[in-house]
């Protein structure tokens, strides 16, 4: 990710942060847990779909359909599916890096990592309305997805975490204060969260966080998910 290429393109004013508005502002930032998928981790007898189905009735509005080793054919019909479950409970879908996929299916924006194309092109791609989220791991990064028109980041790996060693060491809970209260955007905890884990993640500064095993290799998809949720909006 650079922030130095000129694309000819403006980002438009920072996104609000969603407190109070409604459904109708398709970029506003309005959910607080941001489940991210991860089919191959699932415990042997559990399937994607019914888990994510359970989560989403517990409350969670807000999925990531990561699913990096699927070809284009497969991730679509799974796109296609998931789209269906999320418009049933309200809640918002982004694909992890095919926009292609998120044009195709209606999705409501994608989400960008570090290879992906940059914010701004994506901007470009999928116009004014839908949602664009980055993952970062700095401080510049979050700067960087800010001026590229992102609405929001994911940041991390606060906690080490098998699913983020490829990313390095964690960057612990300091990073994570520092990055709240300088962050343009909002910002969401990612790496090892899980609810125990909530009271110093909140204490650092942070009232949004991501998440893949906590919720999907919970023993109860159901109370895990109810139990997040009801610790965020303490």
């Amino acid at each position: 990710m650079t922030c130095s290429a000129d694309n000819g393109y403006s980002p438009p004013p920072s996104p609000l942060t969603g407190e109070g508005r409604g459904e109708g502002d398709t970029r506003i930032v309005d959910f607080h847990l941001y489940l991210i998928t991860d089919r191959m981790s699932l415990p042997a007898g559990r399937e994607l779909l019914p888990t994510l189905e359970t989560a989403l009735a517990a409350g969670v509005r807000a999925i990531q359909l990561r699913e990096k080793d699927l070809p284009a054919s497969k991730l679509l019909h799974l796109a296609l599916e998931l789209r269906e479950l999320t418009r049933r409970y309200g809640a918002r879908l982004l694909i992890n890096d095919r926009i292609d996929v998120a044009l195709a299916v209606d999705a409501c924006g994608v989400h960008l990592g570090g290879h992906s194309l940059p914010a701004s092109i994506a901007r470009k791609i999928l116009g004014p309305e839908k949602l664009i989220g980055v993952s970062t791991h700095s401080l510049d990064e979050i700067q960087c997805a800010a001026e590229q028109g992102a609405d929001f980041v994911t940041f991390g790996p606060v906690y080490a975490t098998a699913s983020k060693l490829p990313f390095g060491d964690p960057v612990g809970l300091n990073a994570l204060q520092h990055a709240c209260a300088t962050s343009p955007l909002p910002l969401f905890a990612l790496g090892g969260v899980t609810a125990e884990r909530l009271g110093e993640i909140r204490a650092a500064g942070c009232k949004r966080v991501a998440c893949i095993g906590a919720i999907q290799n919970g023993d109860s998809v159901n109370e895990v998910t109810e139990k997040l949720i009801s610790s965020l909006h303490e």
